[in-house]
């Protein structure tokens, strides 16, 4: 299990998308990613470029799941990933948020993954 973040790219303002590049992070021609440090990439038996599907590491009788999204190689914390928003917003339950704020803990979704 990791933790997932989502994140917005440079083309995008709020939930509109204006490009499926993204030149801050050196991603381009596709927003449907997951970007993995290298060393949990090898702890997952994955490698750069392979399909996988996050799915949401709760018990609470919902199946929530992002397939096909392409592994990206990024410099990111050991044990999180990081995916675009919206197209991630399946997996974060209306539930999970942050107590006193009532925000969305979209930063934070506990996830699988799996190899396609």
């Amino acid at each position: 299990m990791v933790q997932l973040m989502t994140l917005r790219s440079n083309g995008q303002f709020n939930t509109t998308i204006y490009s499926y590049d993204d030149r801050f992070r050196g991603i381009f021609g596709s927003r449907d990613v997951v970007m993995m440090h290298a060393n949990d990439i090898d702890q997952f038996g994955l490698e750069e470029g392979c399909l996988v599907t996050l799915s949401t590491a709760v018990d609470d009788g919902i199946d929530r799941r992002v397939e096909g999204l392409r592994v990206v190689r990024y410099d990111i914390p050991e044990g999180c990933v990081a995916g675009y928003y919206p197209e991630c917003n399946p997996l974060l339950p209306l539930w999970h948020y942050e107590e006193k704020s009532k925000t969305p803990a979209a930063k934070s979704i506990p996830v699988r993954i799996t190899r396609q």
